[in-house]
């Protein structure tokens, strides 16, 4: 793509979209972006162009072509339009030919985090936390389907009713789930996750979701080699904080990441990525993230980051904590600190291995170090919630004590929420750990000759 192009393209991708989207509340698909006008027009350019020749080109070479081929249809036979009117004309049916539509300037967006599809005629976007309802909408279900089709084509999956749900991943990261009909009855659905930038943690203190003090203690821990699990729910940031706390792991150590869609971007050099494989169309080749775990304890790593267990895996994850992978990090699906124990519980007893209870319990408590709990409030802010450590051991009940956690306040009328964070004493356990490894305990965090003052709760 050009310097002119790209620069229309931003203009009107930056203010165009937004603008007709949420000032004047008109269909960005008017005029020019009109869903007949560009299918007619998408006909015309296939016509005058050698199929042959086009695959032999690369993307961006490929688009530079057909915007020049359209840009002479127009000048012999396109209606009168504007500048900025033509540019947008070409850039639609060009993202018709060979990206994805409508959508093509969503995934651009880097304020849009979610991208859901519902239909053909409704379109939602996440920003900020917050989702709102686009005035897009795809010209028919048959161009909704094909745009699906060509996005599971990319995987070399195909959906259709006797495949109508399919997990696939974009070559630029985005997680993808599809579902159709007969399963949906809604026509079809299409879910797009988009690649989560990077933050550090002082970004995230700029954001509100943790402070300094939380930070220098979250630091040590990770210096440490604590075993740290991050919880929280849909969307409350577990992978963004993951990232932020993979970065503190010395360059020096051997990483290993499993993931089921790869999300995590550590920047250390002596990192190995694996990604879980779902099965092809005969319903052979799937490699699960147990799979994925199991063969990482084979490759020397000195952690092991999972991105987030959700079955049998956990069983193994926290055998690896409890020998020699000291430090790893793993993230779960939980709404506190004691349902992400009890949730670990379950997950890990969903393994072929038949184990009691009371034996998880103890392999829990001594795997364990840290949980760092993550609460998405109503206004989309992120925040962490909690910090917490175990208290309990062997095959007692589990017993956490609060490190950290956050206090919110009633909401303002600006439906803001407000809090602050309070900090509790260390444990003698874990301070005694941090000044072992050569780590500062943070002013906010005093350490009392005994435990006695530690709030301990049950989380069974």
């Amino acid at each position: 793509m050009d310097g002119r192009y790209a620069e229309e393209g931003r203009r009107e991708r930056g203010t165009g979209l937004r603008a007709r989207v949420h000032a004047t509340g008109e269909p960005a698909e008017t005029g020019p972006g009109d869903g007949r006008l560009v299918a007619t027009y998408r006909a015309k350019l296939l016509e005058e162009i050698d199929l042959a020749e086009m695959s032999s080109l690369g993307t961006s070479e490929r688009r530079d072509r057909l915007e020049r081929v359209l840009g002479h249809i127009l000048s012999r036979e396109g209606p009168v339009l504007s500048s900025q009117q033509r540019a947008l004309l070409i850039r639609r049916v060009v993202d018709e030919a060979l990206g994805l539509g409508i959508l093509e300037p969503l995934l651009e967006d880097p304020s849009i985090t979610e991208i859901m599809v519902n239909g053909p005629d409704h379109i939602y976007v996440e920003r900020s936390g917050r989702v709102e309802r686009l005035p897009l909408r795809f010209a028919s279900e048959e161009q909704l389907t094909q745009t699906i089709e060509r996005i599971v084509s990319t995987v070399n999956r195909r959906v259709d009713e006797s495949n109508p749900m399919v997990d696939a991943r974009l070559p630029t990261g985005e997680r993808v789930n599809v579902i159709i009909p007969p399963l949906s009855l809604s026509g079809a659905t299409l879910t797009i996750r988009r690649f989560p930038r990077v933050y550090t943690l002082p970004e995230l203190i700029g954001f509100g979701t943790l402070d300094e003090h939380l930070v220098m203690l979250l630091a040590g821990l990770v210096r440490a080699k604590f075993n740290i699990i991050v919880s929280g729910g849909t969307g409350s940031g577990k992978t963004t904080l993951l990232n932020a706390l993979s970065g503190l792991i010395p360059g020096g150590e051997r990483i290993v990441t499993v993931e089921d869609a790869a999300e995590l971007q550590l920047q250390q050099d002596h990192v190995i990525r694996l990604e879980s494989r779902p099965p092809n169309i005969e319903g052979k080749g799937e490699v699960t993230i147990r799979d994925l775990v199991r063969n990482s304890l084979r490759m020397r790593p000195d952690r092991i980051i999972v991105g987030e267990v959700r079955g049998g895996e956990t069983l193994d994850m926290l055998q690896a904590m409890s020998t020699g992978h000291d430090g790893s990090l793993a993230t779960v699906h939980a709404n506190s600190a004691e349902d992400a124990l009890m949730r670990l519980q379950t997950l890990a007893s969903m393994s072929e291995l038949h184990v009691p209870f009371e034996a998880l319990r103890d392999q829990i408590n001594s795997a364990v170090d840290v949980l760092v709990q993550l609460v998405r409030h109503p206004d989309g802010t992120r925040r962490l919630a909690e910090i917490a450590v175990l208290a309990s051991h062997g095959r007692e009940p589990f017993r956490i004590a609060t490190l950290a956690e956050f206090r919110a306040e009633p909401m303002t009328q600006d439906g803001r929420v407000h809090g602050r964070f309070r900090h509790h004493p260390l444990p003698r356990s874990v301070a005694a750990r941090l000044h072992l490894a050569g780590e500062q305990i943070p002013q906010a965090f005093g350490v009392h000759l005994d435990d006695s003052h530690l709030a301990i709760r049950e989380a069974s």
